[in-house]
C-alpha cells in the first residue's frame, strides 16, 4: 500500500463528513509525506466538523494539511432525517394505547401526534386502517 492509500484509509472517517457535508474537495494528494486537502465548506460549523474528526483521528494532525475554505453559497446538507416507523391503526387504538405499545408510556401519545400533524387534526380522533408514523428515540 503507497502513502497516499495508507493516509486515505486512516483518515476514512474525515472523507466520510466531507461527502456527508458537502464540503467540495479540490485537491487531494500527498505532499511532504503528509495527506494535503484542499476544499470548501459550505459553513464555518461544516468545516470545524471536518476539523474535529481529523482531531479525533490524529489529534496532532502531524500526517495531515487541510486548506478548508468557507463559501455559504454552497448548497447545505439536508438534515439526517429522524429513524422513524410506521403503524397501521388497528381496531380499539387509541394514541395512548400505541403510545404504551411503542414507548412503555401511554402519555407519550403527544410524540405521536406530533409527528402526524399533517394527516391528524385531534389526537382523540384517528382512523383504523390510518398509517401514522412512530418517532424513534427522544
Amino acid at each position: 500500500m503507497d502513502r497516499f492509500d495508507e493516509l486515505k484509509q486512516k483518515y476514512a472517517s474525515v472523507f466520510a463528513v466531507v461527502q456527508q457535508q458537502g464540503v467540495r474537495l479540490a485537491q487531494l494528494h500527498v505532499q511532504d509525506n503528509k495527506l494535503f486537502m484542499r476544499g470548501v465548506a459550505p459553513s464555518e460549523a461544516i468545516k470545524n466538523a471536518v476539523w474535529n474528526q481529523i482531531k479525533a483521528v490524529n489529534p496532532v494532525y502531524d500526517d495531515i494539511t487541510a486548506d478548508i475554505t468557507v463559501d455559504s453559497t454552497l448548497p447545505q446538507p439536508s438534515p439526517a432525517s429522524a429513524p422513524q416507523r410506521t403503524y397501521k391503526v388497528q381496531p380499539g387504538d387509541s394514541l395512548s394505547k400505541i403510545a404504551k405499545a411503542f414507548y412503555g408510556n401511554a402519555s407519550d401519545y403527544m410524540r405521536i401526534f406530533e409527528a402526524n400533524k399533517k394527516t391528524l387534526n385531534d389526537p382523540n380522533k384517528i382512523e383504523i386502517g390510518q398509517e401514522l408514523v412512530i418517532p424513534v428515540g427522544r
